[in-house]
C-alpha cells in the first residue's frame, strides 16, 4: 500500500453502449485512462452554397472525431488469481468493446427465418446508442467508425491477458439526430456546459490583461 492515501480518486472514462434488448452487453469501463486524446472539429459552413452573405452562417455543430488508444491487462489480476481472469483472460472485455458494432444473434436469426419464409424485407440492425463518457462535462453521444485491436499476450488457454485497442469515435451532435433520439438531448447539454467553460475562460482572459477583477 502506498503512502497516498489521501490522493483524490482518479475518475475513470468509459463507454457505454444502451440495447433495450441487453442492457449490461457493452459497459467498458477503461482500466487505464488513455494519456492522451486526439479531437477534430470540422466547422459546418454554409461556404460554396453561391449566396455571400451565406459564408459565415453555420448550418450546425461542427463534425467532431475522436481518437483514442486503450490499454487492458489482466496482469494484476492473475498476481491475485482473480477467478473471471484466470478463466477467461481479458477476452470478456474485449467482447464488449467488440459488442458495440455488431448486429444482435437474434436479430440475426429472426431475419434468417424471414427471409426463408419469403420475405422480402427485413428488419435492419441498429447500433447501441453509445456514449463516450471523459468525466461529467463531457458525456457524448458517439459511433465508432474505426476499430483495432492489438492482442500482445495469452494464456495456456490462448486467451489473450494484453492487449491495446484503437477507436475513432464519430460525435452525433443535434444535427445528427432527431429530436426524439435521447443522444440529441445529451449532445445539447453537453454544448450548454462548454459554452458556460468557453465564458468562464473568457472572463479569466480578461482579467488577465485588463488587471480588473471581473465577476
Amino acid at each position: 500500500m502506498t503512502g497516498f492515501s489521501n490522493s483524490p480518486k482518479l475518475i475513470k472514462g468509459a463507454i457505454v453502449g444502451f440495447d433495450p434488448f441487453n442492457p449490461l452487453a457493452s459497459v467498458i469501463i477503461f482500466q487505464y485512462n488513455p494519456d492522451t486524446l486526439t479531437r477534430t472539429l470540422q466547422p459546418q459552413t454554409m461556404m460554396g452554397e453561391g449566396d455571400r452573405s451565406e459564408t459565415t452562417r453555420l448550418k450546425g455543430a461542427p463534425i467532431e472525431t475522436i481518437k483514442l488508444d486503450l490499454e487492458i491487462d489482466a496482469t494484476d489480476q492473475l498476481d491475485q488469481g482473480e477467478g473471471l481472469a484466470t478463466r477467461l483472460g481479458i477476452y470478456p472485455q474485449l467482447s464488449a468493446l467488440e459488442m458495440l458494432i455488431y448486429p444482435k444473434s437474434s436479430l440475426v436469426i429472426a431475419n434468417t427465418i424471414l427471409l426463408a419464409l419469403g420475405t422480402i424485407e427485413v428488419l435492419p440492425a441498429t447500433a447501441p446508442f453509445t456514449l463516450f463518457i471523459w468525466g461529467a462535462k463531457r458525456v457524448l453521444p458517439v459511433r465508432i467508425t474505426d476499430f483495432s485491436i492489438t492482442e500482445e499476450a495469452y494464456d495456456i488457454n490462448l486467451n489473450p491477458i494484453r492487449a491495446k485497442s484503437s477507436l475513432g469515435l464519430r460525435v452525433l451532435s443535434y444535427s445528427d439526430l432527431s429530436f426524439t433520439n435521447p443522444g440529441y438531448h445529451v449532445f445539447l447539454a453537453h454544448q450548454i456546459v462548454k459554452e458556460a467553460m468557453a465564458t468562464i475562460g473568457s472572463l479569466n482572459n480578461i482579467n488577465s490583461v485588463s488587471g480588473a477583477r471581473i465577476n
